[in-house]
């Protein structure tokens, strides 16, 4: 049981650094190029931020632990709005002012239900997963589209410049970018090595150690850059990342995982998991809503937020034990 562990804690720290270095490496890479700052930022962060949960669907499915990738997509969904969402605004609460922000929330309320009626019949097929990865090409060009032609004012695209990195140069980017393809995949390797043997020893199924504990590590990056955001009074974009990986977390990782092996998805997932997400995804619309005023998630939305992701995780571990649980 400890080499599990160890094989788990050391996959998570090796990812997290590797996804930073991804996304500052690819990041630079692209603005010393002449890239927009807007397309890196909306294209290149978003997916950097996603690249864990991406990496080690890859892996897990590739290795017939198909339950591990579906759990890790829908789990990081409810572990952004839950635990990231709700524990940055009980930090430093909310404020949704962005115009491009709010056109992503349609958006994102139609990916879920797509997924959902996808899997209604227990199963994603490679066809399925095909139209998925083509659905996230086209979710990058909408916002691509839609983010260019935002007005010079808004915060969001503001934001998402700040966070280019601008010191570094094109051969050490080019470094970092190359470093960080070898260790995604090595560490998700280790990774997912100790969350199937965790899963065993435990006598509990991949799919639970997806949504708890493989969830809440590959979630990290997305965690730092919300809290780090919500220091730096950057509310934009602790929710667009929010938001933007949620979307990435079903077109991209269960998108990758079908391609590669059909999955599939278990009763529990279905009646269990996608509801949660859905009612935290209605949660955080009306919180940061503006029928009520400015859109805003305060320390109170953000303590009920938190209570609802630890509510789920205890009812997950409490049937974890039910063979039809996941």
């Amino acid at each position: 049981m400890l080499i599990y562990i160890v094989q788990l804690v050391g996959g998570f720290l090796l990812l997290v650094w590797a996804a930073d270095r991804l996304v500052a490496g690819a990041s630079a890479t692209a603005r010393n190029l002449g890239v927009s700052p807007l397309i890196i930022g909306l294209v290149i962060v978003g997916f950097g931020t996603s690249a864990p949960e991406l990496v080690v669907s890859a892996v897990a499915s590739s290795r017939g632990n198909s339950g591990l990738a579906v759990g890790n997509a829908i789990g990081s969904n409810i572990a952004n709005m839950g635990l990231i969402l709700g524990f940055t605004a009980v930090i430093y609460p909310l404020k949704l002012e962005s115009s491009t922000l709010k056109r992503e929330y349609p958006l994102l309320l139609l990916i879920m239900l797509v997924c959902l009626f996808m899997a209604l019949d227990m199963n994603l097929s490679r066809v399925e997963g095909a139209l998925l990865i083509l659905g996230l090409f086209a979710m990058i060009a909408w916002l691509v589209r839609f983010g260019m032609q935002r007005p010079d004012t808004d915060p969001y695209a503001k934001e998402l410049e700040a966070e280019i990195p601008t010191d570094i140069p094109t051969r050490v980017a080019m470094f970092w970018l190359i470093i960080s393809l070898i260790a995604l995949p090595a560490s998700s390797h280790f990774l997912v090595e100790g969350a199937i043997g965790i899963a065993r020893s435990l006598d509990v199924s991949d799919t639970v150690i997806g949504l708890t504990v493989v969830a809440f590590g590959t979630s990290l990056p997305e965690l730092a850059t919300a809290v780090t955001s919500a220091f730096r009074r950057e509310d934009d974009l602790a929710i667009g990342n929010i938001i933007g990986s949620n979307m990435f977390n079903l077109l991209g990782v269960l998108g990758i995982a079908a391609s590669i092996r059909p999955v599939e998805v278990q009763s529990m997932v279905l009646g269990r998991d996608f509801p949660v997400m859905f009612l935290l995804t209605g949660l955080m619309f009306l919180l940061a809503s503006d029928f009520r005023g400015p859109g805003r998630i305060g320390r109170t939305a953000g303590a009920v937020l938190l209570l609802i992701f630890v509510a789920y995780q205890a009812m997950v571990w409490t049937g974890a034990g039910d063979p039809t649980a996941g």
